[in-house]
């Protein structure tokens, strides 16, 4: 099987589940594992580089206000790769190729790949990806495998934080303009032991006024900044801190685990449980206090 992944968390699955030989296409942003860049670029962004995050919301604004694609589909690529399946997901239009981009682009091209869409909203939603990956792959055994470790590792996390106290934790999935977090994150914030004070699990993330974020009155901060790994997300960090005085202000890895709806969740599970249960579970290196 040829296969072409249009979203990083599905390359990350398919690399998990076994199918990595069989990804012949990737997106400009499948950056883990490391064998995934050796794999030929058939998407990349339309966004020029450089941008800060207020330029990145206005630039996605206007943008989708227009009726404009986010990303560059390298048809010529996609028709010389020869795919046999292509996953693409139908989650949102500022993660990866729209899938009706995807169906348009291969009719064109007479291409008779399948198309797998995932499109995840909660916790399960992205297990149950996984397993429908290895089966759409032939790596049921692989998949189910997986599966119940990342279970039986969110269950050692919930059995450490029972009984604790729950701090209430304002989550940020930007900054500049704050938005509170939806889908699986608010989820996340609850299996770690704490309660989310913004934002509802299973919805989209929702712009939200910095009033908004301070009168929610957290405990805890933690900066998740959609795309920006763990050093980035410390710089962001940084810049909201003095609007929360008195409260620890933590950055995370929001682009692998938490933005991503893969296997990687369950490291931002327990590194949020790290965060606010220290003496319960050991803290980790993908989180930093600022």
């Amino acid at each position: 099987m040829r296969i072409v992944s249009l979203i990083p968390s599905a390359t990350e699955i398919l690399f998990a589940v076994g199918a990595g030989d069989d990804v012949v296409g990737v997106t400009f942003e499948c950056d883990h594992p490391p064998a995934a860049r050796e794999r030929r670029v058939v998407s990349t962004s339309a966004m020029p580089e450089g941008l800060g995050p207020r330029e990145i919301d206005d630039f996605v604004a206007a943008a989708l206000a227009a009726g404009e694609d986010l990303y560059r589909l390298d048809a010529g690529a996609l028709a010389e790769l020869d795919a046999d399946l292509v996953v693409t997901q139908d989650l949102c239009a500022v993660c990866a190729v729209d899938v009706g981009t995807v169906d348009e682009a291969l009719g064109f091209l007479g291409c008779g790949a399948e198309v797998a869409t995932v499109d995840p909203h909660t916790l399960d939603d992205v297990l149950a990806s996984i397993t429908e990956l290895g089966r759409t792959t032939g790596r049921d055994e692989q998949a189910t495998e997986l599966v119940t470790e990342l279970e039986a590792r969110l269950a050692t996390v919930a059995e450490r934080v029972a009984g604790l106290d729950r701090p209430r934790v304002l989550v940020l999935e930007w900054t500049d303009p704050p938005f509170a977090p939806g889908h699986w994150i608010p989820e996340m914030v609850v299996r770690a032991g704490g309660e989310p004070t913004l934002g509802v699990a299973g919805t989209r993330s929702s712009r939200i006024t910095w009033d908004d974020a301070v009168a929610s009155e957290p405990d805890v901060v933690v900066c998740a900044p959609c795309g920006f790994d763990l050093d980035g997300s410390a710089l962001l960090a940084k810049e909201v801190r003095d609007r929360f005085p008195g409260v620890p202000v933590w950055a995370v890895d929001a682009d692998g685990h938490f933005a991503r709806p893969g296997p990687r969740l369950v490291d931002g599970v327990e590194a949020l449980a790290g965060i606010l249960h220290p003496r319960a579970v050991t803290p980790s290196a993908h989180a930093r206090q600022v």
